[in-house]
């Protein structure tokens, strides 16, 4: 019998170490995707066809204001996991709508930098540089899109099930994500604005 109520007693935690080990395996093929796109960019950034540079176009103190939403949103979310290890549910919400406020105000700075652009006639069919420009911070910005809808739907869980096992496993991978994003973020602000203005 003792047999049979180890593989039991063990699920769950060898179910979230598959979870969070395949989900590893997810970010580091996204890594891959992120790479591609920084390379592609260094290479293109200098490719202007006689149009604007990064130094013609870039608002730093708006995109100071965008990376500092992102940052404190992945703050945020950081206490919430500490308020879901503590069972707090009520917290655990308050502090995953804020993060959602903030992810949210963000993903609405970028599209407002975008129409902006264009409005100025800056697309991204202008030059390679512009081209790369729009895919890389485009293609972060829908990883925080799906961050967004993610979470809203994990808002759903919790406010429905409460911090059970399961919830608390999506709400860790969820973390991980979107500190990924945090971290893909800093980045971009370093390497395509700071090094783009400089």
């Amino acid at each position: 019998m003792s047999n049979t109520a180890t593989p039991t007693t063990h699920l769950p935690h060898d179910t979230t170490a598959k979870a969070a080990f395949g989900f590893w395996v997810y970010l580091m093929t996204d890594l891959v995707l992120f790479a591609t796109l920084f390379a592609t960019y260094a290479v293109l950034r200098n490719n202007t066809a006689s149009g604007p540079a990064g130094k013609d176009i870039f608002d730093m103190p708006y995109v100071l204001v965008e990376t500092m939403l992102l940052l404190t949103s992945s703050f945020v979310a950081g206490l919430a996991m500490l308020a879901v290890y503590k069972k707090q549910k009520n917290l655990v919400l308050a502090l995953l709508v804020v993060t959602f406020l903030l992810g949210a105000g963000f993903l609405g700075m970028e599209l407002y930098e975008f129409n902006h652009l264009v409005q100025e006639g800056h697309s991204w069919r202008i030059s390679a540089f512009l081209s790369a420009f729009f895919t890389l911070v485009g293609t972060h910005g829908l990883h925080i899109l799906s961050g967004l809808t993610w979470l809203a739907v994990l808002m759903g869980q919790v406010i429905r099930k409460g911090i059970t096992m399961h919830t608390t496993r999506r709400l860790m991978l969820f973390s991980l994500f979107w500190h990924f994003l945090d971290i893909v973020w800093i980045f971009i602000f370093t390497i395509v604005y700071l090094m783009g203005v400089a």
